[in-house]
């Protein structure tokens, strides 16, 4: 079967970048930006909060090594999908927790597993499911960012290694072999 495609909105995008990149069946984890108004946006305009898109991820997946479902049951997870418009510290729509489905098995993916991820928070989920539209790469700087800026950043280095522990604790059978904190 050939590889396919998620695209999932969890906050900034070198968080959950760098999550998806230790995952076990993941060959490749783009920062980009999805569900905006403005065409070919830039990171600035993005932070600004008026261009309607959100910093995102596209990851592309074997779906014999790991299902969509199991994707998104680490989305759920690894970011807080009860903030409305935030993840932590960071605020506006450009944070917001979103899945954007390819097609419709992965919108009903993606119904059930917010319905699975429901069990599991106190809060009601707040992620919203929206049409694909149009993809915009990051800049290249964005790109990897953890595995070499990130890692000298106050920023990732308060908000990452968290997020990647949790991974490592819950889904332990789902991390590369070779990844580190």
């Amino acid at each position: 079967m050939a590889e396919r495609q998620a695209t999932l909105a969890g906050g900034c995008f070198w968080c959950t970048e760098a999550v998806f990149k230790d995952v076990i069946g993941v060959s490749k984890v783009e920062s980009g930006y999805i569900g905006g108004h403005v065409a070919d946006p830039s990171y600035k305009a993005v932070c600004g909060g008026d261009t309607g898109h959100a910093e995102a991820i596209r990851v592309t997946f074997d779906p014999e090594v790991i299902s969509y479902g199991e994707l998104l049951d680490l989305f759920f997870h690894t970011h807080d999908p009860t903030q409305l418009n935030r993840q932590g510290n960071d605020v506006g729509t450009q944070y917001r927790s979103a899945v954007f489905p390819h097609d419709a098995e992965q919108e009903a993916e993606a119904r059930a597993a917010i319905r699975r991820a429901a069990a599991d928070w106190p809060a009601p989920i707040v992620t919203t499911i929206e049409p694909l539209g149009q993809w915009y790469p990051a800049e290249d700087y964005h790109q990897d960012y953890w595995e070499g800026e990130g890692q000298r950043n106050p920023y990732c280095l308060a908000v990452i290694p968290p997020k990647l522990a949790k991974l490592r604790k819950s889904y332990a059978h789902r991390v590369k072999g070779s990844a580190t904190v």
